[in-house]
Order: C-alpha cells, then sequence, then structure tokens
C-alpha cells in the first residue's frame, strides 16, 4: 500500500486508488461530475494546498532562494494543528490503502506537491 504523489490531469496508474486533489481551486472549465471521470480528482481537499498568498509566492519564485522561502512558509503552514493531524493521518493510511496526492502544477521540483513529498515521508507514509 501507497500514497503516491502526481499531476492532476494525468491518466491514473492502475494502484492509484483514491485521487485527492490539495489544490486551492478545482480545474477551471471542468463540470463538477468529469472530476473524477477525468482524471482530476475524486476528493477535493484544499486544505493541503498553500493560501492564496502563498500560491502566488510560489508562482513568483524565480530563484532557488525564493522556492527555499515559499517551502520553508508552506511546511510552517501544513505545521498548523489541522493540516498536521491531515498528514499524519494520511501517513498511517499510506500502509493500509492506495491513494495519491495531486497539484496542477508540470514540474513536481517546482510544486507544493513536492514538499508535501516530503512531509508525508518525515512522518513514516510509504510514498511511491
Amino acid at each position: 500500500m501507497t500514497v503516491r504523489i502526481v499531476r492532476l490531469g494525468t491518466p491514473r496508474h492502475r494502484q492509484e486508488g483514491t485521487r485527492i486533489g490539495a489544490v486551492r481551486r478545482p480545474p477551471r472549465g471542468v463540470r463538477k461530475e468529469r472530476y473524477a471521470k477525468d482524471d482530476w480528482f475524486d476528493v477535493w481537499y484544499p486544505e493541503l494546498s498553500p493560501s492564496t498568498d502563498l500560491v502566488s509566492r510560489a508562482l513568483a519564485a524565480q530563484t532557488d532562494a525564493e522556492w527555499k522561502n515559499f517551502a520553508r512558509a508552506f511546511r510552517a503552514e501544513m505545521n498548523e494543528p489541522m493540516p498536521r493531524r491531515t498528514l499524519d493521518l494520511l501517513a498511517a493510511l499510506s500502509h493500509d490503502a492506495h491513494f495519491s496526492i495531486g497539484c496542477y502544477c508540470e514540474n513536481e521540483g517546482r510544486c507544493h506537491r513536492s514538499v508535501l513529498r516530503a512531509l508525508l515521508a518525515e512522518r513514516g507514509a510509504r510514498v511511491a
């Protein structure tokens, strides 16, 4: 059993399980009933995405230093009680179930899902 970190809107892996959309907003121009059918997500969970202000910082990050500042700020947001408990829960579930967490960004290295991957791994999650 594992958690996969994925790009939303891409074809699913055959053992991916439930796909969680860790994005601030649902996909534009896609009807709600198409989210799962078109491989966006099964469950929208914006609490695993950066705040609106941090999304802007991430999108504007041009240098490694700017990206590291974003990642540090996002880690601080994810260390608040509710997100921290959610990450702990997901890490535990990864030992018994297949599921995935994703975002729209093309480059995972410059996407908050890379930080989520690290945070889950730090909690002992089984990450594919």
